[in-house]
């Protein structure tokens, strides 16, 4: 990524003032976050939609508020921090959302182009709010939704998110305060390159409001008009609700009393047909799901919350296992629940030439390469997966690549 690409944020804390252990009390530790329309926006998002752990966010807050983030970047699809811990040595941490493709972003710059109004307040440098309404027109969402906040952190906490990742988190707001044109970075366009493709495509545009005129069509006699057969054209179907709900039934009818089965269970399991139900109109392409998948399916929204427990204890498997299980879902869907319950298989020793040599002093069994606190897998699909050791268990911690180089 070229550095131009990267724009630095710097709090209200720089490296090496104090940089021990979060002041209890001083200049900023009662501070709030979001005073401008789009800092809002993102703690809404975070705090309501993304279904990150309410009790991670709040020492997440805590640590903000007392400066612990010392230096803060952001990148397309990454916001990338140092974190000063209760250790000597800080913590390096990224964020990722997901950057819309380059298809995506045509389909966002159709809808906004199109906005006449819209496009002048781009021009000189402002970014209005109903930006979010075009984006979702365009069946996207600028703000992130359930499952798009991936965070990772170099300390030995295995919660997702944990308080420095949290901490991060909310010093976006911060960025976004100062500069909003940071979110459409995050979704990957810098501001220069959206500007530049909005006054391409108006300058199109113009040249396309007088086309030639050319004469009407003779027409054809009714009598071979009616003779002909139309077929009707198939109708688009909609697009799903930006996100699934709870069934309004649920909530107001309860189960018979004989049936013995409890309300929330009922509420859980009819919540969780329509999300199924939403990501199969969506797209979703697990379509059957093996009892492992589905109950790492479920348990992933459940990440940092006691029902976790409880599903654990329903299903007959320790809650550390599930939580692990939960989480290779959350990074990687099926391909990195199989990469983390499958044993071992062999594989071509070539095929881990790239990985030992990016990791000196590794040792190699099968399809893994290992050091100390880290560990790389090949998984069937020839995808690289990366786990660290989070006391003695192996756990998936970032999405797969092609390339393990990407990984490290």
């Amino acid at each position: 990524m070229a550095d131009d690409d990267r724009v630095p944020w710097q709090v209200w804390r720089r490296k090496g003032e104090d940089a021990g252990l979060p002041a209890a009390k001083g200049p900023g530790s009662r501070r709030s976050f979001g005073a401008t329309w789009w800092g809002r926006a993102w703690l809404e998002a975070l705090e309501q939609r993304a279904r990150l752990d309410p009790g991670r966010l709040s020492r997440g807050r805590s640590y903000a508020r007392r400066g612990s983030v010392l230096e803060l970047t952001v990148s397309p699809g990454a916001v990338e921090a140092v974190v000063q811990g209760s250790r000597v040595t800080p913590y390096q941490v990224t964020v990722r959302i997901r950057a819309f493709s380059s298809q995506e972003w045509s389909s966002v710059l159709d809808v906004v182009s199109a906005q006449i109004g819209r496009v002048a307040a781009l021009l000189d440098g402002e970014l209005p709010p109903e930006v979010v309404d075009d984006v979702r027109a365009a069946g996207l969402d600028l703000l992130p939704g359930a499952g798009e906040v991936l965070t990772n952190c170099s300390c030995p906490d295995f919660a997702v998110p944990c308080k420095h990742s949290a901490a991060v988190c909310y010093l976006v707001a911060d960025a976004l305060d100062d500069d909003p044109f940071a979110l459409l970075l995050l979704r990957g366009r810098r501001k220069d390159e959206l500007l530049a493709a909005l006054r391409s495509r108006r300058g199109g545009n113009r040249t396309a409001i007088a086309p030639p005129r050319t004469p009407p069509p003779p027409g054809i006699p009714a009598i071979a008009a009616f003779a002909r057969t139309v077929v009707p054209a198939v109708p688009t179907p909609p697009r799903p609700l930006n996100a699934p709900g709870v069934p309004a039934a649920v909530k107001v009818l309860d189960p018979p009393r004989a049936s013995g089965i409890e309300v929330r269970d009922l509420v859980a399991l009819a919540t969780d047909a329509a999300r199924r139900a939403w990501s199969l109109a969506s797209g979703d392409p697990y379509l059957s799901l093996t009892f492992e998948q589905d109950l790492a399916r479920r348990a992933a929204d459940l990440l940092g919350t006691p029902d976790l427990a409880d599903l654990a204890h329903r299903a007959g498997i320790p809650a550390r296992q599930l939580t692990t299980w939960a989480t290779a879902w959350r990074h990687a869907g099926a391909g990195g629940l199989a990469v983390t319950i499958d044993d071992p298989h062999e594989v071509d020793p070539d095929q881990l030439t790239d990985a030992a040599t990016a990791l000196p002093h590794a040792t190699l069994e099968a399809n893994r390469v290992t050091t100390a606190k880290l560990q790389l897998r090949l998984g069937k699909d020839n995808l690289w997966y990366r786990f660290d050791n989070h006391f003695n268990d192996w756990t998936l911690t970032r999405p797969p690549s092609p390339d393990p180089q990407d990984l490290l």
